[in-house]
């Protein structure tokens, strides 16, 4: 068998899981909060105000990476929640699950962090714009799968049950993406382009993806933690969860 695909199969363990979530995670957390940190000193006491919306444009450090952060975890979501249906995989249904609470707390990021940088901006903390609108279901959408996972006993048929939520909403997300094209909004258009021009000045560019790359590492930390902790509850009552909670190799 192909290396990688051994050890892809050997993921799927629960046992080895939990060695490696318990080994990675807090290089994710760890690593994570360092970059993030090191993308806002620069976003605070590098980059140089802005010309039109002065220093308020620096929430802009936290709101964008937020912003996709929250639509890139409901896509992988929907995915690992597609594969546990397809080929009923339940470290996949562990880890779709595991990105919900995540994926929401970035987005309630989101939708603070845009309210707040919308007050002096537009005169209001919010306004029914299709940006805003969309993003605010996307929220609902993650508690409707945290909620629907955490309602039913049986752990397969909940995580199936949420599962098939996840791929049904996706189709929000280009709705979201695209909504500043299909209607008129507040919300202004893109203006971010890592891979391309960019309407932004080049020296506000690299603190932004110090955050962007940040966020991500976080994000595989949480992940990780998550997925390990409902592995363990899942698992529990064998013989190798508790070798593993006294510190031995199951």
């Amino acid at each position: 068998m192909n290396p990688i695909l051994r050890w892809f199969h050997k993921l799927g363990s629960p046992p080895y899981f939990d060695r490696f979530a318990a080994r990675w995670a807090p290089w994710g957390y760890g690593l994570g909060l360092l970059v993030m940190a090191w993308g806002l000193y620069g976003a605070l006491f590098q980059v140089p105000a802005d010309y039109q919306q002065g220093d308020s444009f620096r929430i802009l450090y936290i709101h964008v990476p937020s912003a996709w952060m929250s639509m890139a975890i409901f896509g992988l979501m929907a995915i690992y929640a597609a594969i546990a249906l397809i080929w009923r995989i339940k470290l996949c249904e562990i880890l779709a699950m595991a990105c919900a609470p995540i994926g929401a707390a970035f987005t309630l990021i989101t939708l603070l962090t845009g309210s707040i940088w919308g007050k002096p901006m537009w005169g209001t903390w919010w306004d029914w714009d299709p940006r805003l609108t969309t993003e605010l279901i996307l929220l609902f959408l993650y508690l409707g799968v945290t909620g629907l996972y955490h309602a039913i006993d049986d752990r397969r048929a909940a995580a199936r049950a949420a599962g098939l939520l996840a791929i049904v909403g996706v189709v929000l997300l280009p709705v979201i993406r695209y909504s500043v094209v299909w209607w008129n909004s507040l919300h202004q258009g893109q203006t971010i382009r890592l891979l391309g021009e960019s309407s932004m000045d080049a020296s506000m560019i690299p603190p932004l993806v110090w955050m962007i790359v940040g966020t991500k590492l976080w994000f595989v930390g949480a992940l990780l933690s998550r997925a390990r902790a409902d592995n363990l509850r899942r698992e529990a009552g064998k013989g190798w969860v508790s070798s593993a909670a006294q510190g031995g190799r199951p």
